[in-house]
């Protein structure tokens, strides 16, 4: 079993790496962070309140998980986490996908990328001064598109400080993500392209695969050998007036959406993975075009501890003539953690054939209890640490009277779904 510690484990991109990993059954995976967000709704395995990294407490806290869990492998997911991680990796005994002290510092700093890349055309011009409109400025040391600003006029100039800022041509064409992966023998493996189509707060919430051109190639080429990478990485590219591609930034981290390479078939964190353990890898991407759209995904917790689940059938579990698939997945999840579920329902038919109708295994219920139309659902239920799961009002209104215990309706399924693992 290989551990990975995915650290902070917070943001969307520690999702995503979580979402590539959790299922692998020769990986691991433990997320730890110093500040909670989302990570104690995903991570089955998640240590909570590590010291800030600027923290004198930070190599001993940060030591003693390392050896608690085992780890074998690292993932930063921050920028400024990962040039932290990668300038002190003497002081810690796991490996660290990520690129070595030199590079992370470069691509920490868009201007040191522009110096380091600098003679080839796809480095964008910068100017020391706004004398010329439009422009586009940004933070040097920065990401999520924070601070950036397209500059038309005069009066659109921020009160800055411009040595903390890099001033660049204005690029109006569409902008890729290049997904890539090197590996343990600096071997540039995997360059994907994809657009980003629909942003929010600086990350990609709509995009898709995009063909690779020799002209992209050979940015990731000419990148790779000036730098020095293990495992995943990324760079970003727009076009110019002219339809060249122009670069943004590079980044050693992961991105929340290289799930879209993923879904090709190519598992950069997996094959990070391996490669930081120093194994070869192969890479055998599906050939199709993959389109994406993200929305918010809510995920919840309640302070109420059941063992018991009371469920329904009819508009409940079987939607107009179809498998309620939340239901299923929350059935199983009870299975899964030792919670008795039974069936209590009102249907007209013989209950074990519409179950076989539908594929339903009765192996699912702990007991199966079909009851008259005209009796009350809440004379059957015994409400120690129990819940009741059904669409209709009146059944929930009589069992909560009753029992006072939480009922749900067919949308509250959510509500009870434990996405950690």
């Amino acid at each position: 079993m290989i551990n990975v510690l995915i650290f902070p484990a917070g943001e969307i991109n520690s999702i995503e790496l979580h979402d590539a990993l959790a299922t692998c059954v020769n990986i691991h995976v433990v997320g730890a962070s110093s500040i909670d967000r989302h990570g104690p709704y995903v991570f089955e395995d998640y240590v909570s309140g590590l010291p800030m990294i600027t923290s004198p407490d930070f190599f001993d806290a940060f030591n003693k998980l390392l050896v608690d869990k085992n780890i074998d492998v690292i993932f930063p997911t921050h920028d400024t986490v990962a040039k932290f991680l990668a300038d002190n990796t003497d002081k810690f005994n796991a490996k660290l996908v990520c690129a070595n002290r030199e590079t992370s510092d470069i691509c920490r700093d868009k201007e040191k990328i522009y110096a380091a890349l600098a003679g080839n055309d796809f480095v964008p011009k910068t100017y020391d001064n706004i004398e010329t409109y439009p422009v586009f400025v940004k933070p040097k040391v920065g990401q999520g598109a924070v601070g950036a600003k397209l500059i038309k006029s005069p009066c659109d100039i921020p009160n800055v400080d411009w040595n903390d800022y890099v001033i660049c041509e204005y690029l109006p064409g569409p902008e890729y993500t290049v997904d890539c992966l090197t590996d343990k023998n600096g071997d540039l493996r995997v360059v994907s392209p994809r657009s980003r189509t629909r942003l929010m707060a600086g990350i990609s919430m709509s995009g898709q695969t995009e063909p690779l051109t020799p002209e992209i190639q050979q940015i990731a080429e000419t990148i790779n050998k000036r730098m020095t990478f293990l495992g995943l990485w990324w760079f970003q590219i727009k076009q110019d007036v002219a339809g060249k591609w122009k670069l943004l930034e590079i980044s050693t981290r992961g991105a929340g959406t290289m799930a879209l390479t993923r879904v090709r078939g190519i598992n950069l964190p997996l094959l990070s993975v391996y490669t930081a353990m120093g194994h070869d890898i192969d890479v055998q991407p599906n050939n199709y075009i993959v389109t994406m759209d993200s929305s918010l995904i809510r995920r919840y917790k309640i302070n109420y501890d059941y063992d018991t689940v009371y469920f329904d059938f009819d508009d409940t579990l079987i939607v107009r003539g179809k498998v309620n698939l939340k239901a299923i997945w929350f059935l199983y999840q009870c299975h899964n953690m030792n919670k008795r579920v039974i069936l209590l329902t009102k249907h007209e038919n013989e209950i074990f054939e519409s179950m076989a109708k539908y594929h339903i295994d009765r192996g699912l219920f702990d007991a199966v209890v079909n009851i008259k139309p005209d009796d009350n659902k809440a004379n059957y239920i015994k409400p120690e640490r129990a819940i009741f799961v059904d669409n209709a009002y009146a059944e929930r209104n009589a069992v909560r009277s009753k029992h006072n215990i939480p009922v749900f309706d067919v949308d509250g399924i959510d509500v009870l779904m434990d996405w950690r693992f």
